[in-house]
């Protein structure tokens, strides 16, 4: 019956980081004892501030309909937020509350591309980027950046692949699933190369911000020459360990906000009203209250790194947000390890599922084949053995 269903959604692909998250739980289910390097979602419990934000929610009994673009006081906090922690102003009919980040970008897409339309992603970049721009009928415009620089597109490359199609331009700092951070130096460069392109729209997703190991993030939006179109991109899931309670947030230039309200109108109107209200307590806290976990990562990212730098064949950078690592593991390709050929990075995926009962994500969802993802999202004791199990897997 496979023939009905609409062009569009055959052209669609699926999510590798869920696809292989549905693998792994697969092999378990079977009776094997499969570590999780796949999702990206924190280990930790929900700060107790927030679930008693939650709980009084309740007990006040908010159940009803929210707002489509959200309630008020939260809008208010987000705008508090942006200013506190970005140096970004806005005003509350530019501030539009989501089901999660995720759908936010849908949004943006929707209001924004046209069929034909370019979008330059610099790769690697986030899974659902270059299909949210297809599903749309626009065309993502791979620009290829390798771990010599740490995974960063210069002011150059997007000179280069900017055509008289391009309409946006989507990257995350710090980035899924590079790890990769933009200093202010590298955003003004990319800032001062589309000045003077006046219909092409930014997209900067900033929902690792937090995970910062070098400190003072920087927004591109911030930037007097391209902040009347740079769309920022954030929400609870990663910083918070939110992951589940799905709400993310956009601040944009009105126009693109009131357009991104509409369509969420039609698709799934207003977000959960007692996450919301619990989000309030998040975003009025300062971050120094999730430090903690910041810090943790920190100490997981220097493990794995170690670990991962004693494996030959695998090269890693310094990743230096976020809670990823993305080794270049192209010494194995056209190797056989334990009869199971490699020729990319998808099979070296497979491989360390099936081999190593350690799930990652081929590189090639990103827009790298030479590289997978790891998450170090996960426990130390986890961590350890699920490298050590890569290590003994691939020197055979």
């Amino acid at each position: 019956m496979e023939e009905y269903l609409s062009e569009r959604v055959k052209n669609l692909a699926t999510s590798q980081t869920l696809a292989m998250a549905a693998k792994a739980r697969e092999l378990r289910a079977s009776g094997k004892d499969v570590i999780g390097l796949s999702l990206g979602e924190p280990d930790f419990n929900i700060p107790d501030f927030i679930k008693e934000a939650a709980k009084k929610a309740i007990d006040e009994n908010y159940n009803s309909y929210t707002p489509v673009d959200g309630y008020a006081d939260l809008k208010q906090a987000i705008i508090n937020k942006f200013e506190r922690d970005n140096g970004l102003k806005f005003t509350s009919p530019q501030i539009v509350v989501s089901t999660g980040a995720k759908q936010a970008l849908y949004n943006i897409a929707s209001v924004l591309i046209n069929p034909g339309d370019e979008v330059i992603l610099p790769c690697p970049y986030w899974v659902s980027y270059a299909d949210i721009v297809k599903l749309k009928g626009g065309i993502p415009v791979e620009v290829k950046t390798d771990i010599k620089n740490n995974f960063k597109m210069t002011g150059d490359q997007l000179r280069n692949a900017i055509t008289e199609k391009t309409k946006m331009v989507w990257f995350s700092s710090p980035c899924n699933p590079s790890g990769s951070v933009y200093s202010k130096k590298e955003l003004q460069e990319i800032s001062n190369v589309l000045e003077s392109h006046k219909g092409i729209f930014i997209v900067s997703d900033e929902i690792y911000e937090h995970i910062n190991y070098k400190g003072g993030h920087h927004s591109i939006g911030g930037f007097d020459n391209v902040k009347d179109r740079t769309i920022t991109v954030n929400g609870v899931s990663k910083a918070f360990a939110m992951t589940g309670w799905r709400i993310g947030y956009i601040g944009a230039p009105e126009w693109i906000a009131r357009s991104c309200n509409k369509v969420q109108g039609q698709v799934t109107s207003g977000a959960n009203c007692i996450a919301q209200r619990a989000v309030i307590t998040a975003l009025t806290e300062k971050p120094e209250k999730i430090k903690y976990m910041v810090d943790e990562f920190k100490i997981r990212r220097n493990l794995i790194l170690d670990l991962l730098n004693d494996i030959t064949g695998f090269k890693c950078n310094i990743p230096d947000g976020a809670f990823y690592v993305f080794p270049n593991i192209s010494y194995f390709f056209g190797k056989t390890i334990d009869g199971f050929e490699i020729n990319n990075a998808s099979d070296m995926s497979m491989f360390l599922l099936e081999k190593a009962l350690v799930a990652t994500v081929t590189g090639d969802a990103f827009g790298n084949p030479d590289c997978i993802r790891i998450s170090y999202a996960a426990s130390t004791e986890q961590i350890k053995k699920a490298v050590e199990r890569i290590k003994s897997a691939v020197e055979k």
